[in-house]
């Protein structure tokens, strides 16, 4: 009996190591039947896709994509914020520790997710817009998608409630709200060893009504 749990367990492995040799089969067996002119266009397709994507890159990287920036004024912002489909905005105070800690992990990201413009505002610079965006928590995240705002990280409320959380459950977080392109499981955070006591807030997958530089959504304090 108590080599049984071992014995399902090779079982389950040998099936999936003979369905993954079957489709390999399968793969290399098309690749076999096809012939030079089907090869070449197979080539020439992916040759062109990449092309496509470096051009993609470049013209983000062209934008002030792939770094985390802070920009001077709350005038800036419109400008930011309308050239880029995705855009993450970090209001911040000076003062605030937590400020800190959430910019480490945004520089991370922003070299990670190139497709997301990552930059940050001081609230003191942005009177109007603090007012505009009913931001009341710092650090708040602001994360728009096409000069709409769609979601607010607020505080370290969705990141566990810890100032040690990892970067990959900001990444989560962001993939949530579709604002980065987001390989992961989006149903739960990543599996980390959190500490006794450390809770995630469930989030759900919603877009937030909202016009450009708004939202009808407040921003509860932390």
């Amino acid at each position: 009996m108590a080599n049984q749990p071992m014995d399902i367990i090779a079982k389950v492995l040998e099936q999936s190591a003979k369905l993954v040799e079957e489709s390999v089969d399968a793969q290399l067996s098309k690749l076999n039947e096809m012939d030079e002119d089907d090869l070449e266009r197979l080539k020439e397709r992916r040759l062109e896709a990449l092309k496509k994507a470096q051009k993609q890159k470049q013209e983000w990287l062209s934008k002030g994509h792939g770094e985390f920036r802070e920009i001077p004024s709350e005038k800036d912002f419109f400008g930011e914020v309308k050239e880029s489909k995705n855009v993450v905005c970090h209001f911040y105070r000076s003062s605030t520790f937590r400020c800190k800690i959430l910019d480490k992990h945004l520089a991370i990201l922003a070299k990670k997710h190139v497709e997301t413009k990552f930059i940050k505002l001081n609230v003191d610079k942005a009177p109007f817009l603090t007012e505009r965006l009913r931001i009341k928590v710092i650090p708040t995240l602001a994360l728009l998608i096409d000069g709409k705002t769609k979601d607010y990280v607020v505080g370290f409320t969705d990141l566990g409630n810890t100032d040690e959380f990892p970067t990959e459950v900001l990444e989560w977080r962001l993939g949530c709200a579709s604002v980065i392109n987001y390989s992961g499981n989006l149903m739960e955070p990543p599996t980390v060893n959190q500490r006794s006591g450390t809770k995630f807030t469930k989030v759900e997958k919603k877009t937030i009504r909202g016009r450009a530089y708004d939202s009808d959504s407040d921003s509860g304090d932390d």
